[in-house]
């Protein structure tokens, strides 16, 4: 690491100005409500269950099939196939069917799958029916009970039910005056299976529900909320007592300190001073070098000097969703006791245009010495995910550096929110992510990285810029991953189109969808150096 050199008479914003933590916080409202969220309905697993309360029923078809375990009588299984045959239900992929006033059952919910897949993709047909059932009855009050169909599959295949539930009825609330009451009678998942399904469910899909629910939340909650400090005790308290994990957060005279003047530089401008919070996971059996994730955590971003427009800015409060997951996914497998060894980093700031904030044409460098020209403030993702890759890398010597970050709207405008773009340069990394994206339902979808994008990055006057013309997601994902030491398998995630989603799917309602806490776990469990 190189020393800082003052008579380079560069605007090093590690070094620009007194330590912002000795200046007031100013401006910051007290938030509507500290009220808890909704909690989620509690599960169940049981080889039976009496008639009460709302029973559901997956179809892939009209015909219903058979409930071991569960009582409906003859009577009832005609009137229930009347019922579908005049309502023209198909039991497709996004059908459902509500039925009052059969047998013994305050409601009868059948929900459609669509014809059943074989092999990885079935799990995503029975999570996304569980999903389904979760949202429609949302509101509902009474028991449910969710009869399994014979022959779909081992505990591994129908345990997925209880997560696309668990997935389906999140709700952020909180800050709701007049919110209901929140339905608090189990959920039962009737099975021949229900004691490999409960164990699995226990086991593994219960910490990962828990750690998208917190990455949710972190993206959800407003600004005045969730800044660095808060995240940074938000995730503590979300951690605290998990066996395995460690966590490391280093304040601004740390960093500065250590030179990262990139991070601080896009820190400057608030008056909330930036953290880098390191959370590691070593499970038993896990190999010695760990897969380091490294989040941006942009906790609100204006843009800075490089002011966004105002339509849409208030969404900028979910521009840490790279980091929220990151630190959510170390939760969903320390929970789990994973034989992983698993590193995250979140390179926490907020940008903001404050009189002592960075401008288009200054320089500062990062941790490793690397100079850098900044050409628009508002590019300020890669900016702090530079000395979070440097520092993981120099301390914790990773197996390999996943990157994930809401880095640019040129991802979105190339695919939407259907996929994450996906980049890098090691394929055997870039094809174990491949993999795990359809069974976990978190599509990507690579991009390239060529080397001539090297030459948009030149800069006249320091070792690159960080910006520039052509095509945008690729260009800032070569900036990224030129911070990655050569040899280190690395990818980068760009997930602008899918952190957030104003239309909602069967597992994920409208809002902050903590895209990649599932594709991420996944792959910490199958990716071998």
């Amino acid at each position: 690491m190189r020393p800082v050199v003052a008579s380079l008479a560069l605007s090093l914003a590690a070094f620009a100005s007194a330590p912002l933590a000795a200046q007031a916080v100013v401006g910051t409202a007290v938030p509507p409500s500290t009220v808890p969220n909704s909690e989620p309905r509690p599960f169940r697993f049981a080889t039976q269950a009496s008639a009460q309360g709302t029973l559901v029923v997956p179809m892939s078809g009209t015909a219903l099939p058979a409930l071991s375990g569960v009582t409906l009588d003859e009577a009832s299984r005609a009137a229930v196939t009347r019922a579908i045959g005049d309502a023209g239900f198909k039991g497709g992929k996004k059908e459902t069917l509500a039925l009052r006033g059969i047998g013994g059952w305050a409601q009868i919910l059948l929900v459609g799958t669509g014809p059943l897949p074989q092999g990885e993709a079935l799990r995503a047909a029975l999570r996304d029916a569980g999903g389904r059932a979760a949202q429609a009855l949302v509101s509902e009050k009474q028991p449910v009970v969710f009869a399994v169909p014979a022959g779909l599959g081992a505990a591994a295949q129908t345990a997925e039910f209880a997560l696309g539930y668990a997935l389906g009825q999140y709700r952020f609330d909180r800050y709701k005056s007049d919110r209901k009451a929140p339905p608090v009678d189990p959920v039962t998942f009737v099975s021949a299976d229900a004691e490999a399904m409960g164990a699995l469910w226990r086991d593994r899909l219960a910490a990962q529900a828990e750690a998208v629910t917190l990455s949710r939340d972190l993206a959800t909650e407003p600004a005045n909320v969730i800044y660095p400090e808060s995240f940074v005790e938000r995730t503590r308290a979300a951690l605290a007592g998990v066996p395995g994990v460690s966590i490391e957060v280093l304040d601004e005279a740390a960093m500065r300190k250590l030179g990262m003047g990139s991070i601080l530089g896009v820190g400057q401008g608030s008056t909330r001073p930036p953290r880098m919070m390191v959370v590691s996971y070593k499970g038993a059996g896990a190999p010695a070098a760990p897969l380091a994730i490294v989040g941006k955590g942009i906790t609100f971003d204006s843009g800075g000097i490089s002011l966004k427009p105002g339509a849409g800015m208030g969404r900028m409060k979910t521009d840490m969703s790279g980091a929220a997951t990151a630190v959510a996914t170390v939760l969903s497998l320390a929970k789990a006791k994973a034989p992983v060894n698993v590193v995250a980093v979140a390179a926490l700031a907020e940008n903001m245009p404050g009189g002592n904030a960075q401008r288009p044409g200054d320089v500062v460098r990062t941790m490793s010495g690397k100079t850098v020209e900044i050409i628009s403030t508002d590019a300020e993702g890669r900016m702090v995910l530079a000395d979070g890759i440097e520092y993981v890398i120099d301390r914790y010597k990773p197996a390999a550096v996943i990157t994930i970050a809401t880095l640019t709207g040129a991802a979105v405008r190339a695919l939407d929110d259907e996929y994450t773009a996906l980049f890098g340069r090691h394929d055997d990394l870039i094809e174990a992510i491949d993999a795990v994206g359809a069974p976990t339902g978190e599509a990507v979808w690579r991009l390239p990285l060529h080397d001539s994008y090297a030459d948009d990055l030149r800069s006249p006057i320091a070792d690159l810029k960080h910006g520039g013309d052509g095509p945008g997601a690729s260009i800032g994902a070569w900036f990224v991953g030129s911070f990655v030491k050569e040899g280190t398998p690395w990818a980068h995630l760009d997930i602008a189109g899918t952190a957030w989603t104003d239309r909602g799917d069967a597992v994920t309602p409208k809002g902050a969808t903590a895209w990649g806490v599932r594709l991420l776990d996944e792959l910490a469990r199958s990716w071998k150096p």
